[in-house]
């Protein structure tokens, strides 16, 4: 059984390990982890089958929390899907983990459910006061593959309601961040509908998050995710914020990647780092 995040390994060690040749892409790469390990003493590897860019940024998130975010919170938050739905017919095209060809009418209490999943271990989790115990609930959770995937669900399911969001504040002439342009400028994804079908329907199954994606998954949680790009040290964009402005209340989880498609995750803050 593949762990959904391995235990903790020195970074520098994880680093030779992987990278022993004297290729510029090995020598670059060593440079990147060295300047990663100035700030993280170890690395947890995620496991990769399309989904890592949620798996390293959900745990990053459920690891640190220590309230439960305003969206969260909201009253109406588990109605989304019934509301979507009343709005926008072609949603009832929403393709289910493992359940390819149910009708999103039949479904969307299925979406339903995984939200409140999201809301109850997002709680449950931020409400531990020990850093290890808090740890222990993040691992165990990672290790449940039905309750993991059906947050991932829910993750790309407020991905498309921010997509739509974005969508029609840019339509009524609102200022609207500028990866919203680029999402709905590519061909594919022309609108959220194109979006869904083309990109969100398959994250998971046969895609990763795009960069671009990158962003919208980072204003649908509400947070800064900041990733070291190793394969782009001595760049500006070595470490890449999405989004580029972000809010200064958002929360700020930090992920590695060696080619912007598999992600892992730095844990262990250097105690110099944390004064």
């Amino acid at each position: 059984y593949k762990l959904s995040v391995s235990p903790e390994m020195d970074i520098m060690e994880y680093c030779r390990k992987e990278w022993r040749g004297n290729t510029p892409a090995a020598k670059r790469m060593r440079k990147g982890y060295e300047a990663v390990a100035q700030k993280f003493a170890s690395i947890r590897r995620i496991r990769g089958d399309n989904y890592c860019a949620f798996r390293a940024t959900l745990f990053q998130a459920l690891s640190q929390a220590t309230h439960l975010p305003r969206w969260l919170q909201s009253e109406d938050f588990t109605m989304l899907p019934e509301n979507l739905l009343s709005k926008y017919d072609w949603i009832k095209q929403w393709q289910l983990r493992q359940k390819p060809g149910k009708r999103m009418g039949e479904i969307s209490d299925e979406i339903k459910e995984y939200l409140i999943l999201l809301r109850k271990k997002w709680k449950n989790i931020s409400e531990i006061k020990d850093p290890l115990e808090k740890q222990e609930a993040c691992d165990k959770l990672f290790k449940n593959e039905e309750e993991e995937y059906s947050l991932y669900e829910a993750l790309k399911f407020l991905m498309l309601n921010t997509a739509i969001e974005l969508y029609n504040a840019d339509k009524s002439g609102r200022r609207v961040p500028v990866f919203s342009w680029l999402l709905f400028a590519r061909d594919t994804s022309n609108n959220p509908c194109q979006l869904m079908h083309n990109h969100l329907n398959h994250i998971g199954h046969s895609g990763g998050l795009e960069q671009v994606e990158m962003f919208l998954l980072a204003y649908a949680l509400q947070y800064t995710i900041q990733v070291y790009r190793l394969y782009k040290h001595s760049t500006d964009e070595f470490i890449t914020l999405y989004p580029n402005d972000p809010e200064e209340d958002w929360p700020v989880v930090t992920l590695i990647t060696e080619d912007d498609r598999h992600y892992n995750i730095p844990v262990r803050m250097c105690q110099e780092t944390m004064l």
